[in-house]
């Protein structure tokens, strides 16, 4: 499970990922990265930690679907969220193929994407 700390809650959050950050697609998600790192802190004070948040749409499936989709996101997440740079808030949405791919597949999508955010991958 993702830790407390490191859920996005707030609608802000979530709009400010998806409208001012990056995004890189999958075939069963897309993920919106708003970098932490252009917000300098100031001296002395600690850098807020980052968080991630999920979308997942009736178009992935019925509430069964989705809640499995969802655990599924929080589980890979927890072991990625030590990638980013702190302060990062991260949004993962699941497109409707999410649904009926296995834990493997989408901890390969999710794996490409961030490879692609965090390392300036080509397209």
């Amino acid at each position: 499970m993702l830790p407390t700390e490191h859920r996005l809650r707030r609608r802000e959050d979530f709009a400010t990922a998806v409208r001012r950050g990056r995004r890189a697609g999958r075939p069963t998600l897309v993920v919106h990265l708003r970098s932490g790192s252009t917000d300098p802190h100031a001296p002395g004070e600690s850098a807020p930690p980052t968080r991630a948040g999920f979308v997942v749409s009736k178009a992935v499936g019925g509430a069964v679907v989705r809640n499995k989709v969802k655990r599924r996101l929080r589980h890979l997440m927890r072991d990625r969220v030590a990638l980013f740079p702190p302060g990062s808030l991260v949004v993962v949405r699941a497109l409707p193929g999410s649904g009926d791919a296995d834990h493997a597949q989408l901890a390969q999508d999710l794996d490409a994407a961030l490879k692609r955010l965090l390392g300036g991958g080509a397209r």
